[in-house]
């Protein structure tokens, strides 16, 4: 696989480019939408300075790398070309069908078609001459830092397409987990989705998001970092973790599909970074600038993780 076209140009699409292009694809990234595609430009241009600026890239590897991605504008040419198509649109089934039917219209028969749906079955939308060659990649933002890809079949996909994206991405210095079968939220957004609701629920019971995230980042993530959560258990002693199961001191809250807070803060317009707010406040900082200063310290982190376990850096 040379080419890859990749449908959206949103917050995953433009950052997704990224990645294949590094990797050294040839990529056009497509949106029904100019302005998105214009921002996605800038975006693109900050995020190949910051890994410029991290040591991850050299002058020459991100100039390579911006050379390599086109910004599509005809649907049917960008899909008639394209040895992989990366489906990134918004989680909506009414847009994913349309999508499919796009692509089984224009793309090429041997094309593999990705999607990078985060909790979506999106293998009935797929024509059935196309089910061998579709899958789910799904990514974790941002990609060009974080390297983990869950590799997912749907129940006709041929093997061989499985293990070639998995060889793809591992090229890339990627971390792909190949799964047996789809499930919804795949490993790590399913224990995401876990430590949401205990964090909404501690929300309403009146500690705050500093105090959340304290308790996160002081107390939880340098050991998960290190060690994953199964091995952390390890170090702590399987007794001991069996013994505070059988105490029965915590019970999960319910999960009732919604949030009271994070209900109030969307009406009140504060959806996060994007909006200039969320559980936080951040002062009218550009997005561009919150996304920058997130990305420095993400790429300091990793590196010196790399350093600290001896993973192969790529």
């Amino acid at each position: 696989m040379q080419s890859v076209t990749i449908l959206g140009a949103g917050l995953m699409g433009h950052a997704l480019a990224a990645v294949h292009a590094i990797g050294g694809m040839s990529v056009q990234l497509f949106d029904n939408d100019p302005e998105q595609l214009k921002k996605s430009e800038i975006l693109l241009f900050k995020i190949f300075n910051s890994l410029k600026e991290g040591g991850v890239l050299t002058d020459q590897d991100r100039d390579q790398a911006q050379k390599r991605i086109a910004f599509a504008v005809d649907l049917p040419s960008a899909l008639e070309s394209a040895d992989l198509i990366l489906e990134v649109v918004p989680e909506k089934p009414d847009i994913k069908r349309q999508v499919y039917e796009e692509i089984d219209r224009f793309a090429r028969l041997d094309a593999v078609i990705a999607s990078n749906t985060s909790y979506l079955n999106i293998f009935p939308f797929v024509a059935p001459r196309r089910q061998k060659t579709c899958l789910i990649a799904h990514w974790y933002t941002p990609p060009y830092i974080i390297d983990l890809v869950d590799i997912v079949p749907g129940p006709e996909t041929d093997s061989k397409i499985i293990h070639a994206m998995a060889s793809l991405y591992k090229k890339m210095g990627k971390q792909p987990i190949i799964f047996s079968k789809f499930i919804p939220g795949y490993i790590a957004n399913r224990l995401q989705s876990a430590l949401n609701l205990e964090a909404f629920h501690l929300l309403e019971e009146g500690f705050s998001p500093e105090d959340i995230d304290s308790s996160i980042q002081h107390g939880l993530a340098l050991r998960l970092c290190l060690l994953g959560q199964l091995k952390k258990a390890d170090f702590t002693g399987l007794e001991m973790v069996r013994n505070g199961l059988a105490s029965r001191a915590y019970s999960p809250p319910e999960a009732t599909g919604k949030s009271i807070i994070l209900d109030k803060l969307i009406e009140q317009g504060r959806k996060g970074i994007f909006s200039g707010k969320g559980f936080y406040d951040y002062n009218n900082t550009p997005v561009e600038t919150l996304l920058e200063e997130r990305d420095a310290e993400l790429i300091a982190l990793k590196l010196a993780l790399f350093k600290i376990k001896k993973w192969d850096n790529k």
